[in-house]
């Protein structure tokens, strides 16, 4: 549906993490003992997605990416500004970064998306086409787009969002412009493309039964007895805590008993912030049912996040004063609805207790250094006192150093609290920075707490 955050940069990114006593190679190693959720949704013969943006596959973030999910959408990639953002000079850099990633990582692809309204570029958006040029248009795009990722990626979200909330089709350059058949030609034109990929209609709102999901519903049996390609619909589940539909298994199975698969594709879950333990078990059971609803129906193929961790989400940015709405907090620890998912996805996984955690994080790079930071936190546990320490891979140098003293011998750094946060109490956290020097490379460190 919507944009991933895009405002961070690569050098943002948390590059490790530890837990106190014990030597961990940066996340997701504070859950490596636990099944990866792709091989737990692979055993049901279900999808685990999440949405990723191609800058961020590296570090931790391409590390959990890579090593959680067996299924991919690109947040904006693919998107028509993205790939054609001046009339035929296009921009597949992104796109294809994100398509090798997950051929090497063994991960489908779902495409996102051909035709929409939100994020056409300016010169589409505001031109003045007759209807003969707009279908020529709209099929050209498609054609392009669908042949070069031909027999690459397993579905399409061919139409996204065509409807309103009471259901009448949305006003927009496609409706207003072609009629409410340029669905049915849009899915026409996409498996002329490519006959194998999977083509969905995917929105929100339809995750239970409504005006709007009937609306979907109609217009999916009308293509089929036409015998219009469409092979799915996606329900987006951009949710509110405590808000998952009580009829969402039954408007998955009757959109299933139509001869289409469903698919979950951009499930998130938001709430008002500051989270507590309270919300956050409630975000646990509000996932778990989510993935209960989609592992009781056969036709279900899985479930995509949007965005896996709350550093990478579009939620802050569009809902003043919520967040906090994906699997992984901003520091990549997995959070209760992980391990909710695990569990609806058949694993055993449970929240480890009792545990202090340095985590470590480059918050600004430049050519010949860094600004790095970690941040202590405790849950179920304290210290007294304090001591990270990390050894550097490429030849690193700490040069200055603030609420910690900092010592580095060779490549091993090592930081001792100061006389005034040496104390963590259960619940709470304490950070310290660190200015240091890099050349050539600034690759991820061992972090350990003790």
């Amino acid at each position: 549906m919507r944009s991933l955050r895009s405002g961070l940069s690569p050098a943002s990114l948390l590059t490790g993490i530890a837990t106190l006593g014990a030597l961990l190679v940066a996340a997701p190693a504070a859950h490596a003992a636990d099944t990866p959720l792709r091989d737990l949704a692979s055993a049901k013969g279900k999808v685990i997605g999440t949405a990723v943006t191609g800058s961020k596959l590296t570090g931790t973030y391409g590390d959990t990416a890579g090593a959680q999910f067996n299924s991919l959408t690109p947040g904006n990639a693919m998107k028509w500004e993205s790939v054609e953002p001046s009339r035929g000079t296009y921009n597949w850099a992104e796109a294809d970064q994100i398509v090798a990633f997950a051929q090497a990582h063994n991960q489908q692809v779902r495409g996102h998306t051909l035709v929409w309204h939100s994020q056409n570029p300016g010169w589409l958006a505001n031109g003045s086409w007759t209807p003969a040029q707009l279908s020529t248009l709209l099929q050209d795009h498609i054609s392009i787009e669908v042949t070069r990722y031909k027999g690459k990626l397993a579905a399409w979200d061919v139409v996204n969002e065509p409807f309103n909330e009471d259901g009448t089709y949305r006003s927009t350059l496609w409706y207003n412009g072609l009629g409410a058949d340029y669905i049915a030609q849009a899915l026409t034109w996409a498996r002329a493309a490519d006959p194998s990929a999977k083509l969905y209609i995917n929105d929100y709102n339809v995750e239970g039964v409504n005006a709007k999901s009937t609306a979907l519903y109609n217009l999916v049996k009308s293509l089929k007895e036409r015998g219009v390609p469409i092979d799915g619909v996606g329900l987006q589940a951009h949710l509110i805590l405590g808000q998952v539909p009580a009829t969402f298994q039954q408007n998955i199975q009757r959109f299933a008993d139509l001869g289409v698969d469903v698919a979950i594709t951009e499930l998130d879950i938001r709430m008002q912030l500051p989270s507590t333990d309270a919300k956050l078990t409630q975000q646990a059971a509000d996932y778990k049912a989510v993935l209960d609803a989609c592992v009781a129906v056969i036709r279900c193929t899985g479930v995509t996040v949007w965005g896996f961790t709350d550093s990478d989400s579009w939620i802050p940015d569009v809902f003043t004063g919520y967040g906090a709405a994906t699997p992984y907090d901003e520091n990549y620890v997995p959070k209760p609805a992980y391990y909710a998912i695990a569990t609806a996805l058949g694993g055993t996984s449970t929240p480890p207790t009792g545990a202090c955690s340095a985590t470590y994080s480059v918050t600004n790079q430049w050519n010949t250094g860094f600004t790095g930071q970690v941040r202590i936190a405790c849950s179920g546990a304290a210290l007294s006192s304090w001591r990270v320490s990390w050894t550097y891979g490429a030849g690193q140098q700490i040069t200055q150093a603030w609420n910690a003293t900092c010592t580095q011998t060779g490549a091993v750094v090592s930081c001792l609290n100061a006389s005034y946060n040496g104390t963590v109490a259960n619940g709470g956290s304490v950070t310290f920075g660190f200015n240091a020097a890099w050349s050539g490379s600034n690759p991820v460190p061992t972090v350990t707490l003790g």
